[in-house]
């Protein structure tokens, strides 16, 4: 596969690690191409990936479960290399309570592009895939080989379902070969404060709520728990830089171009490969930022896991790729970003 000009779908492109991923994959000599119905991103992100490329991107506005939508835009866009797809809904407490909406849109939107896949002998794709199948693991760190564990969340089960039926669709023999990239935790943003996460509401996740809380958006941050079997007695979570996850994506494409095989399925890890807590991230975002931040111990959170982290040497060899960027590299681009929001 000639990395030049090769064109690439990118589901969600638009979304948190979607945009950062359509950065590098321009910067490796490929031409992504966005569809994203941005239900869960924002149109200023094409602006802040333009102003980071110097130059335009190809985007398509509509439902990549939308068979017809998705077939007029594979006709367009002739020689197709492969799909990234990130496109999904991924709120957890969301998917409690709406678990239809994410069983329909998680999984339809796959079984949508491997049928298109098929019919336009497009035979790579990386799926975006979650560290939340190994619910709380026996043993650490986690490998690829670590059980599954059930799926505490809808949303965390069409994670695994929708890997199951990546697998089942390359024992069938169908001509498609798949990566699936389990990512750890993403955080950061890129270093020019283009592009970064826009949690729409009050943010689910750790990295959003400190940078919230240190802008005086949210009045304090709550530290679920300090009885927990660590070093500080807070959750312990494998944080990874959004760029380094994106790059990874960039090796998973360039992995697949290198198969002769008509169908193969792998699995990787994304992460670090070492674990922090939740203090160790406040420690280190008042440290490199210089600023204090407002924060309280409470209770526990039903579904927490205590800890988990990644075993990444997997990827590393096969992969070719490896991390790069630290805990204060993400936390300094988390608060750069979040200042560049209040401007506006």
């Amino acid at each position: 596969m000639s990395k030049h000009s090769s064109k690439v779908i990118v589901t969600g492109g638009a979304g948190y690690i979607g945009s950062h991923t359509v950065v590098e994959l321009v910067n490796a000599g490929y031409e992504p191409i966005i569809v994203d119905n941005f239900v869960n991103a924002e149109k200023s992100a094409i602006q802040g990936i333009e102003t980071i490329l110097e130059r335009k991107v190809t985007v398509y506005e509509g439902d990549c479960a939308d068979h017809d939508f998705m077939k007029g835009v594979i006709a367009q866009e002739s020689d197709i290399v492969g799909l990234i797809h990130f496109a999904a809904y991924k709120a957890v407490g969301e998917s409690v309570k709406k678990p239809l909406k994410y069983y329909r849109n998680n999984t339809d939107s796959l079984l949508t592009l491997l049928e298109l896949m098929v019919e336009h002998n497009i035979h790579h794709i990386v799926f975006s895939s979650s560290c939340t199948v190994y619910g709380q693991p026996d043993k650490l760190p986690v490998t690829e080989e670590s059980p599954k564990k059930p799926a505490e969340s809808p949303y965390g089960n069409t994670k695994q379902i929708c890997e199951e039926i990546l697998e089942d669709c390359v024992n069938s023999e169908m001509p498609v070969n798949v990566v699936a990239l389990r990512y750890f935790n993403p955080i950061g943003a890129h270093v020019s404060a283009q592009i970064g996460e826009l949690p729409l509401g009050v943010p689910n996740n750790l990295v959003p709520f400190v940078t919230q809380t240190a802008a005086g958006i949210r009045e304090k941050l709550t530290v679920f728990g300090n009885d927990y079997n660590t070093h500080d007695g807070t959750c312990l979570r494998d944080y990874i830089h959004v760029v380094d996850l994106a790059k990874a994506h960039v090796s998973a494409l360039n992995y697949l171009g290198k198969k002769s095989e008509a169908s193969t399925y792998n699995v990787f890890n994304i992460g670090t490969g070492t674990g922090s807590t939740v203090l160790d991230v406040i420690n280190t975002f008042e440290d490199v930022n210089d600023i204090k931040l407002n924060y309280t111990i409470g209770p526990r959170r039903a579904g927490d896991v205590e800890k988990v982290y990644a075993n990444v040497d997997y990827a590393n060899t096969e992969l070719n790729w490896k991390a790069e960027l630290s805990l204060a590299d993400a936390l300094k681009d988390a608060w750069r970003w979040q200042l560049s929001l209040k401007k506006d």
